[in-house]
């Protein structure tokens, strides 16, 4: 789902129309849908207002004036290598606890009493 700062690619008509940057979701009067100002990254800078609903924001096709939309988000491939390294890390470090069997526990309370 697209929250604010994300970038976004618009599809249209099933085909990779422009980038964006998700500047800010604000409930609309309608229930369920809201109102995502869109910086829409061309030249000159856009600024765009639509009125969406959760799947809508989520991915899922629109049409505005009988065109096709879709909102796709877009993860840095800076992000996504941090995310791969992170995972990695996790891995490793629990495949070492696996390895080493598990900690021990020791109860203060237990040890007081001898």
């Amino acid at each position: 789902m697209a929250t604010i700062y994300d970038l976004v690619l618009i599809h249209v008509d099933n085909k990779p129309g422009f980038y964006a940057r998700v500047e800010e979701i604000v409930p609309d009067i309608k229930p369920g849908w809201w109102q995502v100002k869109l910086l829409v990254l061309t030249f000159p800078l856009q600024v765009f207002t639509w009125i969406l609903d959760e799947h809508q924001l989520e991915g899922a096709d629109f049409t505005m004036g009988g065109t096709p939309l879709r909102l796709e988000d877009i993860v840095s491939p800076v992000e996504l290598e941090h995310i791969v390294n992170e995972n990695a890390e996790k891995e490793r470090i629990q495949k070492e606890r696996q390895e080493g069997g598990a900690p021990k526990v020791i109860s203060l309370k237990d040890r007081r009493k001898n």
